[in-house]
């Protein structure tokens, strides 16, 4: 099995700034990306930002110039640095990754979610 813990998240004011970071560990032979999801009350998870084994980045038009995606392939990390944050960005965040497992499979695997509050 494969486990994604994440840690960060709280409250900050608008225009503030927020980490999210998110390790796997398990029974992982490579991972082909990983990202943040989030979804906010009454709404739809949606994509944020995408990390991928190649090194590339996607992002959510909504995040873009604020937020950064960084990863470690080597270490199975990915960190999410908020920044300039807005109260619309108040959501829980999910990491996601999708994993080869060793020795062999497929896994689509999602941490437990971590609220980011944006409120003064």
């Amino acid at each position: 099995q494969v486990q994604l813990v994440e840690t960060g998240g709280g409250l900050v004011q608008p225009g503030g700034s927020l980490r999210l970071s998110c390790a796997a560990s398990g029974s992982i032979f490579s991972i082909i990306a990983m990202g943040w999801y989030r979804q906010a009350p009454g709404k739809q998870r949606e994509l944020v930002a995408i990390f991928s084994d190649n090194g590339s980045t996607n992002y959510a038009d909504s995040v873009k110039g604020r937020f950064t995606i960084s990863g470690d392939n080597a270490k199975n990390t990915v960190d999410l640095q908020m920044n300039s944050l807005k109260p619309e960005d108040t959501a829980v965040y999910y990491c996601n990754a999708d994993v080869l497992m060793d020795p062999e499979g497929y896994l689509e695997v999602w941490g437990q979610g971590s609220l980011v509050t944006v409120s003064s």
